[in-house]
């Protein structure tokens, strides 16, 4: 199946594409395509496209990328309107799942007994904490050399 996109071309922080027909099994930087359509430059927003071969693409079933039907209706090319343009990036999870895992679980402070209550009672002895025996520690395994 053949698709018309776009060839990214030009220097780093200076894109240029060519828009060009291409199989659609090919990825996009391989370089390999059928013809080359005309350009576009996102920074000046020029572009030449060659209308004549173009629709002849168009008619022997290679299919626009989103990007590439939006520019033909901006130059007036195609008719039709411009396609929603939707990236592949993952979905930023909920704000509340993630706070609950980075922060610790608060404890909430205790309220002030007030003075009309009834008087507490001795609080409880605190239970002196078992003694637990210290554990081995795990011998250290003993690096060797290995000869190839």
């Amino acid at each position: 199946m053949l698709v018309i996109r776009l060839f990214r071309i030009g220097k780093k922080n200076q894109p240029i594409f060519k828009i060009v027909v291409a199989e659609k099994s090919q990825p996009p930087r391989a370089g390999v395509f059928v013809e080359d359509l005309g350009f576009y430059n996102p920074i000046t927003k020029e572009k030449a496209i060659k209308e004549e071969r173009l629709k002849h693409w168009l008619k022997m079933g290679a299919a626009p990328s989103d990007t590439v039907h939006n520019l033909l209706v901006s130059a007036k090319v195609v008719a039709g309107k411009k396609r929603k343009i939707t990236l592949n990036k993952p979905e930023p999870k909920p704000e509340s799942e993630t706070k609950e895992k980075t922060e610790a679980p608060k404890e909430k402070p205790a309220e002030p007994a007030s003075a009309s209550a009834e008087p507490v009672s001795d609080p409880l002895p605190e239970a002196e904490p078992a003694e637990v025996p210290a554990a081995e520690p795990a011998p250290e395994p003993k690096l060797t050399e290995q000869k190839d």
